[in-house]
């Protein structure tokens, strides 16, 4: 999916450098990981921009802007990345006033075989529970319902750290915010989920049952060509626990297909674990060889075509789980983030229940009732599909 982006960001590029070309831009940046890979190649095979900027050079990027406009003929600031923003880095927010993400972490220690993040990104760098705190406060303020927090794993968060923050630290510090509702985890690594996480999500009203684990695969010896600290067996015994301790809980998982040397029998095993129904949410990405990561020298290299099949049968398998799943929500009751007007008819309302985080998951259909953009209501389910609930606001 990494080299998606790539080709996507190759093609906004070529398209902004027609706008330069026309005359109607000044001056060409290209920011962020990209140049931050790839800052030699970038440099000789596109003349047409003026600057190339990476992950660590943010926070320079007014001074050389102003350097470029003064004349200067440099085409390159790319150092080793180590920024890490907090509460009083400038944000232009991008999401709806009534949620937003927060990265409580920067970079990543896990050093996946498959990953190219770290080479991105750089090691572990997590922010202090003041600083995090700080920033959602503010955003509660500006009326911000959810909050969802993201890192590239975000049991790890803290460990980096020399006054002993930890996750369970910092959730307990975010939801004493008086007017946050729901706070929702993104991206937690298997092994850092913890007794203590657990009990946090199970008892504290604010924080969604609702926990994202990508595990990647079920085979032991791909999870370990994979440098994935995780066995089936300690997989197993996390979804149970997470099962007997959160019993509401909604679990979300990733796996990756067409891992160089994956079998025909590992992918069996890998779609059986699939069908025995514990997921409520699955992505599936299909194995991308990224240039410098370990699983990219491996042999036994998978065709695309098989990547494909084995993608459209782990899907199609989840959807049927799915929708058994949803269609087991109806007659309840559950909490609704109404999100505006639907895209469909204007005659309804579409939002999102605690159980589907944003982006990812699917929606809500309003049928019935009133209620502004931002409000969280109680909403019965009247009717459900694969990814899709349908309900009617309960009016007090």
């Amino acid at each position: 999916f990494i080299q998606d982006a790539q080709e996507e960001s190759i093609d906004t590029i070529l398209e902004v450098a027609d706008y330069k070309k026309n005359g109607n831009c000044r001056l060409l940046i290209v920011s962020g990981c990209l140049p931050q890979r790839y800052r030699e190649e970038l440099e000789r095979e596109l003349p047409e921009v003026d600057l190339f900027v990476g992950t660590a050079d943010a926070p320079r990027m007014v001074a050389l802007l102003e350097e470029k406009i003064a004349g200067s003929d440099l085409r390159q600031a790319v150092s080793e990345p180590s920024f890490l923003y907090d509460h009083t880095t400038p944000r232009v927010k991008s999401s709806p006033f009534y949620s937003t993400y927060i990265k409580i972490a920067e970079g990543c220690a896990n050093h996946c075989s498959y990953c190219i993040i770290p080479r991105l990104r750089g090691t572990l760098r997590s922010r202090s529970i003041d600083s995090v705190a700080a920033e959602a406060q503010r955003l509660v303020s500006q009326g911000v319902a959810e909050i969802n927090l993201i890192a590239q794993d975000i049991t790890a968060y803290g460990v980096d750290r020399s006054d002993g923050a930890n996750l369970p630290d910092l959730l307990r510090a975010l939801t004493k915010i008086d007017e946050l509702r729901w706070l929702r985890l993104l991206y937690a690594y298997p092994d850092g989920v913890s007794d203590e996480l657990i009990d946090l999500v199970a008892g504290e009203e604010k924080i969604c049952s609702y926990l994202d684990i990508p595990l990647q695969h079920i085979d032991d010896e791909l999870l370990k060509q994979m440098n994935r600290r995780v066995s089936e067996q300690q997989v197993r015994e996390l979804v149970a626990r997470l099962r007997e301790r959160i019993p509401d809980l909604t679990l979300r998982t990733s796996f990756i297909v067409g891992f160089p040397g994956e079998t025909q029998e590992q992918f069996e095993k890998l779609l059986s674990f699939v069908e025995e129904g514990h997921f409520d949410r699955l992505g599936v990405f299909r194995y991308s060889r990224e240039e410098g990561t370990a699983a990219a020298e491996l042999p036994e290299q998978i065709p695309e075509r098989v990547k494909k099949e084995r993608y459209k049968r782990l899907m199609k398998a989840q959807a049927r789980i799915s929708f058994r799943k949803n269609r087991a929500l109806v007659g309840r009751v559950e909490p609704v983030l109404v999100e505006g007007v639907s895209e469909e008819t204007e005659l309804l309302l579409r939002g999102r229940s605690v159980r589907q985080a944003p982006d990812v998951d699917g929606q809500v259909y309003i049928t019935a009732g009133q209620a502004e953009v931002g409000d969280i209501v109680p909403l019965r389910i009247t009717d459900s599909s694969e990814y899709d609930l349908i309900g009617e606001i309960v009016e007090d």
